[in-house]
């Protein structure tokens, strides 16, 4: 896995990383879109190149690189609390790239640290197989009439999930799945450098560091954060060992099945006491 993570990094990888950054999404704060870099590639390339590459083999983010605009997007037609907007972050292409290279390694290898209860971002594993699952659960559940064990389906939804991330919490999960030094300093210098601005009414804030969180809008932050919630999934499987947490078998050849992941969103099932 980290022979994979640590190989050189090439100018192929960011060239494919910059033709996955859609043309029309928006620019970052420098206020350059990734179809700038792409019409003018055949002159810049090779600066680009050079200077990306200076980063993911161990240099410091350029002054401003890091720097993202947040712009608030209404979940709901009339927005009256701050838990009714989605923060939306947009980043220079500059460090997409970075993050994008980071997100293309990183993708490749997570089938092999996370558990198959996580159906979101992982290679090989589709959101619909946990749906399947949990329609069939949740179908068995309904039509139980007897057995001396009753069965309860408890989904969760956390709030504001990837603004709750710890970073000393994604640096310890990322030691704790035994990825190398080396790497884990990469990624955490693309989630800890970020400096931010908010757009309130066109009008942008005063700069400011954050202490903890994910953005949307970063290519890595969705891997990272199947990462941390791998960490709940360990814990839950640890019980289920232990004896402690009991989950369904609909029916007797079946597995066992104690909770699905689906990012953010999960489904428990447990034995019911009363």
């Amino acid at each position: 896995m980290n022979t994979a993570l640590g190989a050189e990094y090439t100018r192929e990888e960011v060239k494919a990383a910059l033709d996955h950054i859609g043309d029309l999404k928006a620019p970052g704060p420098d206020g350059m879109s990734a179809t700038v870099f792409k019409r003018h590639w055949h002159f810049m390339g090779d600066k680009i190149v050079e200077e990306v590459l200076k980063v993911l083999h161990g240099g410091d983010f350029p002054e401003g690189w890091n720097n993202t605009t947040v712009v608030l997007i209404p979940k709901v037609k009339n927005p009256k609390r701050i838990k009714d907007l989605r923060p939306i972050s947009l980043c220079n292409v500059m460090y997409k790239l970075v993050s994008k290279v980071v997100a293309n390694r990183l993708k490749i290898i997570l089938p092999e640290v996370i558990s198959e209860n996580q159906s979101a971002f992982v290679p090989g594993n589709l959101i619909t197989d946990n749906v399947l699952i949990a329609y069939e659960v949740s179908h068995y559940l309904m039509n139980k009439r007897n057995g001396r064990n009753g069965v309860a389906a408890v989904k969760a939804d956390m709030s504001k999930a990837y603004d709750r991330v710890e970073w000393t919490f994604l640096e310890a999960m990322l030691g704790k799945l035994d990825f190398s030094t080396r790497w884990i300093d990469l990624v955490m210098k693309c989630v800890t450098t970020v400096r931010y601005q908010i757009k309130i009414n066109g009008t942008l804030t005063n700069q400011f560091k954050p202490s903890r969180g994910l953005r949307q809008g970063d290519p890595i932050s969705p891997y990272l954060f199947v990462i941390c919630a791998e960490g709940l999934s360990a814990l839950l499987r640890h019980a289920e060992e232990q004896g402690t947490l009991h989950g369904v078998k609909i029916c007797p050849r079946a597995p066992c099945v104690s909770h699905l992941l689906f990012a953010d969103d999960s489904m428990l099932l447990i034995r019911a006491q009363q």
